[in-house]
């Protein structure tokens, strides 16, 4: 395998790699209301602007990458690289409300105080004029760290998010693989999705995901960089007019 994608590699010419939190990494989407920001910060650490508000995904220290303070944020699993409470302390305003999976509440407690909204897979939630749609993120297959042992990521612990915002939609899948679910997402902008083996997608598996669903942009992420596997998903979605970018941890 890794013969082939150093082939694809080859044969590939593919955009300047996104570093996160620089401004070639930036995704501006019209709305109304005013643009929305879309801009990747660390891991799976992602930044939204629309109208003078700040909504963040998963936000963490890992990478000291650089945060503006946030009048939302969401959180998709229990792991330290999408549950960091210090940092949803340092970077939350005040009353800014925690969208999270009851598994991150319990595993919280009380070190993340009100307000908070816990949506379980399938639900949505409105926090003001954003609407927050829970896609269920987890491994279809039963991928797990043992042969039939429990999956990576089972279903019904983490979400994934759909965010509404100014008009437009905005895809958080979380970790997960491509499930049903995400299959039958639709008009989505912006697409962010996990590309990390053995956890969640191989290269091949993202970009055939995003072929089904046809985001506007779609981001590799929660991706360690490997530029053979860059070059692949680049490879798998170059016929499709999805304009494809990876964010590099």
């Amino acid at each position: 395998m890794r013969m082939i994608l150093s082939f694809v590699s080859a044969l590939t010419i593919a955009a300047g790699a996104v570093v996160a939190g620089q401004a070639d990494s930036i995704t501006t989407v019209p709305a109304t209301g005013g643009d929305i920001v879309v801009t990747p910060l660390m891991r799976m650490s992602v930044q939204i602007e629309h109208a003078g508000k700040v909504i963040h995904v998963d936000p963490t220290a890992i990478g000291a990458a650089p945060a503006k303070p946030g009048d939302l944020i969401l959180v998709t699993d229990i792991h330290r690289e999408t549950l960091d409470i210090d940092q949803i302390a340092k970077i939350r305003k005040p009353g800014a409300p925690v969208v999270m999976p009851a598994a991150v509440a319990k595993m919280a407690g009380d070190k993340i105080a009100g307000p908070t909204n816990v949506v379980a897979n399938g639900e949505t939630v409105k926090v003001g004029d954003i609407t927050i749609e829970a896609v269920p993120a987890y491994n279809a297959s039963g991928r797990g760290p043992k042969p039939g042992g429990e999956a990576y990521f089972p279903k019904g612990r983490g979400n994934g998010y759909v965010v509404t915002i100014g008009g437009k939609r905005l895809f958080f899948a979380g970790k997960t693989e491509c499930t049903p679910e995400i299959k039958a997402i639709k008009d989505i902008e912006v697409a962010f999705l996990p590309m990390q083996m053995p956890e969640t997608m191989q290269p091949y598996e993202a970009g055939e995901c995003a072929k089904v669903f046809m985001p506007k942009t779609v981001y590799a992420y929660h991706y360690d960089g490997h530029k053979n596997d860059e070059a692949f998903f680049r490879a798998v979605l170059k016929p499709t007019p999805i304009n494809v970018k990876v964010q590099i941890q």
